[in-house]
């Protein structure tokens, strides 16, 4: 139907409303691109103004049929970028450190989520650029002025972590089970809180600050629940900390297993459950890997990312663990055309990361420095603001700013119906051919079963439709592709929310011996 209405030409006057014409729509993404660019010519409150402007404009064309197919990909990012200038005009450069991570967790993380929605709209490379002159005019210094305020107020006072502040760690116990997630920002760490929340999850949330500098090699042993077996080197470039007893670096990942699995942690890989009747490590989901290789392309791909990580909850949950806790070691900048560079000579650095570096022994700087958290004696630089030390970066950290530092730590729980649910247990599989029966011991009513390739992912579904339990625990699906004869899936009980209560590795078609 598009293409025969491309050959007509829209009314002139007979109708007011011509948004069922797809010329009209071009026409109007057009326009809106063009306004978007010249925000970069703008300053940040004239640019605001124009943001709203536009919105009154276009936002009724995102109930088109256009938007519908994605051929408004402007329209749809516009609402988010009307988000953004609402939240930016309130900055956020006031108080104490206190105060400032208070208006962070409120509203400010709201700007760093609608910046990521706005760029997760668009595609096309001219699309991208008329997000990225808004994000450049808007986004930027507000982020900017906040992290040159909270700079100045940790100067004059004192980071609100630190090894020797950090509380004495419990021991391990029975159902612990700790998700390890690389770069799971607030606003990244809100969105999963959702998710899960509509799975039928209880979720508690705790606001905390990464230790510096915010690099993975810092702050991920500073949230393993071993942290007080690691120590920091007198001499270290790359702030990688090391074993306390033996001296043996943490780098590489292989020291801080065996550290988990000899305090009586099982270490588990990204498909493994374990056992629940004892305390378990894992990590899923790896945002800061691809944002350091996608850079600004990386907001196309966070959904796909925390999907895999409400997956794996899920799993876990079904599993039997009764204390999942989910935490992460820093957040990032992103800003598409890159961050504003800072200078710094080389000669007095022995490593230059984004947005801190280490300092050479005797080198005199006029860098802002900073006590390394595993060493109190050794200081690092750190870049001011959010600017980098990199030229053209658009996906860092390891800095002192808000988006990088404070993160959330969640604990998830059953709710109490889920808890009920979650007494069945699967007593036998059984395939002949390509149908499986499945019989399942303890609460049926309204339990249905299927068979998935991803427990938690109910569009991974193979079976032709999922069947209700009958009241003597049994259940049976077909799958519906017999070359799928010989593979690994997963046999999943479901609630009438769709919520996972159960599940049971399978090959299909073939019985256990």
């Amino acid at each position: 139907m598009p293409s025969w209405i491309r050959k007509t030409s829209p009314p002139q006057d007979l109708y007011e409303d011509k948004t069922a014409w797809p010329q009209i729509n071009e026409r109007e993404e057009t326009s809106l691109r063009q306004d978007l660019l010249q925000t970069a010519k703008s300053t940040p409150h004239a640019a605001r103004s124009e943001i709203v402007e536009a919105e009154r404009k276009h936002a009724a064309r995102r109930n088109s049929v256009w938007a519908d197919l994605k051929e408004a990909p402007l329209a749809m990012a516009l609402q988010h970028l009307a988000q953004l200038s609402t939240v930016t005009k309130q900055s956020l450069a006031a108080g104490n450190v206190s105060d400032i991570a208070a208006a962070y967790q409120t509203i400010g993380w709201t700007a760093d989520a609608a910046a990521l929605e706005a760029l997760t709209c668009v595609q096309k490379p001219e699309d991208v650029k008329a997000i990225e002159a808004v994000l450049q005019t808007i986004y930027l210094p507000w982020m900017d002025e906040s992290a040159d305020y909270l700079q100045s107020q940790i100067q004059s006072g004192k980071y609100p972590r630190g090894i020797a502040s950090d509380p004495q760690l419990p021991q391990p116990k029975a159902g612990d089970c700790i998700v390890f997630v690389d770069g799971l920002r607030f606003d990244l760490a809100k969105k999963l809180e959702s998710r899960l929340q509509k799975e039928g999850y209880t979720i508690e949330s705790a606001a905390v600050w990464a230790a510096l500098p915010s690099v993975t090699a810092t702050a991920k042993p500073a949230v393993a629940p071993i942290r007080h077996l690691v120590r920091g080197q007198e001499v270290n470039a790359d702030f990688e900390p090391s074993v306390a007893a033996t001296g043996q670096s943490l780098k590489g990942g292989y020291h801080l297993k065996k550290l988990l699995k000899d305090n009586g942690w099982q270490v588990l890989d990204r498909s493994e459950t374990g056992d629940p009747d004892g305390s378990e490590w894992t990590e899923v989901g790896d945002v800061d890997h691809e944002g350091h290789v996608r850079g600004a392309q990386l907001a196309r791909h966070i959904n796909t990312i925390l999907t895999d990580i409400r997956d794996r909850i899920i799993q876990l949950s079904a599993a039997g663990w009764k204390n999942i806790r989910i935490v992460t070691d820093h957040g990032w900048l992103l800003m598409p055309g890159g961050l504003p560079k800072a200078s710094l000579p080389s000669a007095l650095a022995d490593n230059t990361w984004g947005r801190c570096a280490a300092i050479k022994p005797g080198a005199v700087c006029n860098e802002t420095l900073f006590p390394w958290y595993w060493n109190i004696d050794l200081s690092f630089a750190l870049a001011p603001g959010v600017r980098c030390y990199r030229e053209g970066v658009e996906y860092t950290h390891g800095g002192l700013s808000l988006q990088e530092c404070l993160v959330l730590c969640l604990s998830v729980s059953k709710s109490s119906a889920a808890s009920v649910e979650g007494s069945i247990e699967i007593k036998d599989v059984n395939w002949k051919g390509m149908r499986c029966k499945v019989v399942i011991d303890g609460y049926t009513m309204g339990l249905r079963l299927d068979i998935r390739t991803h427990a938690g992912n109910a569009s991974s579904s193979l079976a032709m439709s999922d069947r209700a339990f009958k009241d003597d625990g049994a259940a049976s699906v077909v799958v519906k592709d017999d070359s799928l004869e010989g593979h690994e899936a997963t046999v999943v009980v479901i609630n009438e929310q769709g919520q996972l209560v159960g599940q049971s590795s399978t090959v299909i078609g073939r019985n256990e011996s």
